[in-house]
């Protein structure tokens, strides 16, 4: 299967060569066709090479905070203060070049480094405080740099850290958090200011997993089930009306992306905020939650639906944020597993360029074959 039958993408390479056949395009129109919307799409293996670096970064700093008492307090400041003025000026450097999107990559960075940095310094001089703190001033730092910079992939990691921030406090206080919504709203904010428009689609999925995680706190604590079931419900029910009626395809999607992510969201509860969660069956939820976001942006580049990617995208950097702390307490276990997993999304990143690169080989086929006479 192509992808989701309210795909972009699929539609077209069903819809270009019955144009064509019938003499509407032309063969280099319905190539050029095919090439603009592969160009419009957002591309699989260059996402998935991304990822694959992030992780491998996160196994990088995990290792090198296990061997941090072994570093001079000054090579420690020089490594964290370079590092971070690196990123953003590696970013204005692409940006000056017109790379946008490895522009961005590159403030998201600075911002992941601006990150570990409080962190790092705050083990360094023996800090301490309310540890959800750290994540808030993390989140401020990401959102500062998403306005300033107008990166909205920026912001969406600002939002990201927002929802750790709030569901941390949630899960410490055993109460609602409901300082949640003034994050929600500075980042919206910084959403509409930049004009990033799926922003305000990820706001709206911060926001739905918010009013889950609610009915969750005020509950017996059995309703993670409830929101998988029903999530699961809404996303084929979904496909299926985008299969049947091509007329509300666009609309299916957006049902599809919220069912989605109601069952992130059960997940999610799961994984850190069910205080009976084993070891052994963390480990099996974070596959399956890993799974999910790795699907859905699979799904969402390969048809064509920004909106799919950016809550894989979303899903996937909540899910490693939050393991990250989960797991901080062995550190060298963490580096361990974003080395590995980061390994195995680099192939799957490879694997997934072979695939494009066969399907473009066969859309050319197809767009320059000759017509038959009688179509």
């Amino acid at each position: 299967m192509d992808g989701p039958a309210f795909g972009y993408k699929r539609k077209l390479r069903r819809d270009v060569p019955r144009w064509r056949d019938a003499g509407w395009v032309s063969d280099d129109g319905a190539r050029a066709i095919l090439a603009d919307a592969d160009g419009r799409g957002i591309a699989l293996a260059p996402a998935l090479g991304m990822l694959g670096a992030v992780l491998i970064a996160f196994a990088a700093m995990s290792f090198v905070a296990a061997n941090w008492s072994a570093m001079p307090k000054l090579l420690r400041l020089a490594l964290l203060i370079g590092a971070l003025w690196g990123a953003y000026g590696m970013a204005g450097a692409l940006f000056s070049r017109g790379q946008e999107a490895l522009g961005h990559a590159g403030v998201m960075l600075g911002s992941a480094l601006f990150g570990a940095n409080i962190m790092l310094i705050a083990q360094m001089y023996h800090m301490e405080g309310n540890p959800p703190d750290a994540v808030l001033t993390w989140a401020l730092g990401a959102l500062a740099a998403g306005i300033l910079l107008r990166s909205g992939p920026t912001l969406a990691l600002a939002m990201a850290l927002v929802a750790l921030w709030s569901s941390w406090e949630a899960g410490l206080t055993q109460h609602v958090h409901w300082p949640f919504l003034l994050g929600w709203s500075a980042v919206v904010a910084g959403f509409v200011f930049v004009g990033w428009r799926p922003g305000l689609h990820l706001a709206a999925l911060a926001l739905a997993g918010f009013v889950v995680a609610l009915g969750f706190q005020i509950g017996d604590g059995h309703q993670h089930w409830i929101a998988l079931l029903a999530g699961t419900a809404a996303g084929a029910a979904a496909y299926a009306v985008g299969t049947v009626y091509p007329q509300w395809q666009e609309e299916a999607g957006a049902v599809f992306c919220y069912g989605l992510a109601t069952v992130f969201a059960g997940l999610f509860v799961m994984q850190f905020m069910d205080n009976r969660t084993t070891t052994s069956v963390l480990a099996l939820e974070a596959v399956v939650a890993l799974a999910l976001t790795l699907g859905a942006i699979a799904l969402g580049t390969r048809a064509g639906h920004r909106g799919l990617a950016w809550l894989g995208y979303l899903g996937f950097a909540i899910e490693i944020l939050a393991l990250y702390f989960k797991t901080m307490g062995s550190l060298l276990g963490s580096s361990l597993f974003f080395l590995v997993t980061g390994l195995v999304v680099m192939a799957l990143a490879s694997l997934a360029w072979r695939l494009h690169a066969r399907n473009m080989a066969r859309d050319a086929g197809s767009a320059t074959a000759p017509v038959t006479e009688g179509h």
